[in-house]
């Protein structure tokens, strides 16, 4: 049964709803999308609006670190296709930065629907700032809400998707205010046997059976 039977928001761990859509680069379909590659589907409020230009913005320079982490770029608004347009356009004579990604036009709110992007409480007419980090098996690994009025992180957002990578492929995790580079802690163990083999083990970076410190290459 898939969340739309159950009446619910997509939740961590779960499969992201598939979908096609128009878009500004055509009609996309997000398991074809995203095959092989990590998503980044975001929503934003509005177009022609100060912080979603600002937000859209900062996506848009930062698109080769994004290239680089193996990650596509998705947006989303309840606009048309050619209010879209007309913003991306306007956008580049005014500043110089163009929006080099797909920018869904959700007009009848399916997919931001489909996400929960459309909170009541906030508004019933547009999205909130919702941010989904989809992996390559299309699982949902992490999802950002911000209220229209505050503008997101692109350092966090950034951050947050080399950590899900690291643990990933490291099998570790990510402690307090970590940062790219620095120490990572090894998951606790689950037996007492695994205790024993943690406190043989006498690591440099032990401060007891259930929290070690530790450097992986990156």
């Amino acid at each position: 049964m898939d969340n739309q039977e159950l009446g619910r928001m997509p939740l961590l761990g779960d499969l992201a709803p598939d979908f096609t859509a128009k878009t500004t680069e055509g009609w996309l379909t997000l398991s074809e999308y995203g095959k092989d590659s990590w998503v980044i589907l975001f929503s934003h409020p509005a177009d022609f609006t100060p912080v979603c230009t600002t937000e859209m913005s900062g996506f848009a320079k930062r698109k080769p670190e994004f290239d680089a982490l193996n990650t596509k770029l998705l947006g989303l608004s309840i606009d048309s296709i050619f209010a879209h347009l007309a913003w991306v356009r306007n956008v580049e004579e005014r500043t110089g930065v163009r929006f080099n990604f797909p920018i869904i036009a959700d007009i009848k709110m399916d997919v931001a629907n489909m996400y929960g992007m459309v909170q009541p409480g906030v508004a019933s007419t547009v999205a909130v700032r919702a941010v989904y980090f989809i992996d390559p098996k299309r699982v949902i690994r992490l999802i950002l809400y911000y209220p229209l009025n505050v503008g997101r992180n692109m350092d966090e957002i950034l951050r947050a998707l080399k950590a899900l990578q690291l643990t990933d492929r490291a099998q570790v995790a990510t402690p307090l205010d970590w940062q790219p580079g620095c120490e990572v802690v090894e998951h606790a163990p689950e037996t007492m046997e695994g205790v024993d083999a943690k406190l043989a083990a006498k690591k440099p970076g032990m401060v007891d059976f259930y929290l070690v410190k530790t450097k992986v290459d990156e």
